[in-house]
């Protein structure tokens, strides 16, 4: 590790025990570019290097960490601007969303954003707006949109957000997937195109009216 690349060994020490390999696949950046980053810089040429915005997205979602928080670690971002990156955030772009004590955290394809509760209105008015994006409360602190399912898979409950198993997911709570699984089946159906057979159990209803809250 070189002196002073601090950043490196934030990045090394977000690897944890995962192996460089493993990180490239989830990642889809080459294992030996990963190292470099580590080290701060290029082992052919024994260039100082720095991971573009890009890179930093795909290893943000990789290590399931903040990319504001990646920008501001590698300088790209002030940390006060944080919250007004944020903002920026589309909620039709957003896989699901996570809350936190006094944060909110949105799970995107391009990785994951955070930003602060300011105040009870405005938090009061952004549940409203999911509700209007077609979120759904499918834990205590997990709202999901459902346009953006492409796989439910009831014996794991579990969603993913890609056409196969192995992709980005999220587990959902037992009582809300027992209430709402037609409704995720319908919803995967709707999204991908494959067509699902309607359940007649009455403990499944439709979330197109109703919202969990």
């Amino acid at each position: 590790m070189e002196p002073g690349n601090h950043f490196g060994k934030f990045l090394e020490t977000l690897r944890g025990k995962l192996s460089l390999r493993k990180v490239a696949s989830k990642s889809g950046l080459s294992h030996a570019y990963i190292r470099d980053l580590e080290l701060g810089r290029n082992r052919t040429t024994n260039d100082v290097i720095k991971p573009s915005p890009d890179t930093l997205r795909k290893l943000s979602q990789a290590y399931q960490y903040p990319y504001t928080d990646l920008l501001i670690k590698a300088g790209y971002l002030e940390e006060a601007s944080s919250s007004e990156a944020s903002f920026q955030i589309r909620l039709d772009h957003v896989w699901y969303v996570e809350f936190g004590i006094k944060s909110i955290q949105y799970v995107t394809p391009d990785g994951i954003m955070e930003e602060n509760v300011e105040s009870l209105v405005a938090f009061t008015s952004f549940i409203e707006a999911l509700t209007d994006h077609q979120f759904v409360k499918l834990d205590m602190h997990l709202f999901v949109n459902l346009n953006k399912i492409k796989k439910y898979a009831p014996l794991e409950g579990k969603l993913y957000f890609n056409d196969y198993e192995e992709g980005p997911s999220v587990t959902i709570a037992a009582l809300p997937q027992k209430k709402y699984h037609q409704t995720l089946l319908d919803y995967e159906a709707r999204n991908t195109g494959f067509v699902v057979e309607a359940e007649s159990n009455p403990q499944h209803s439709s979330l197109k009216a109703k919202f969990l809250t």
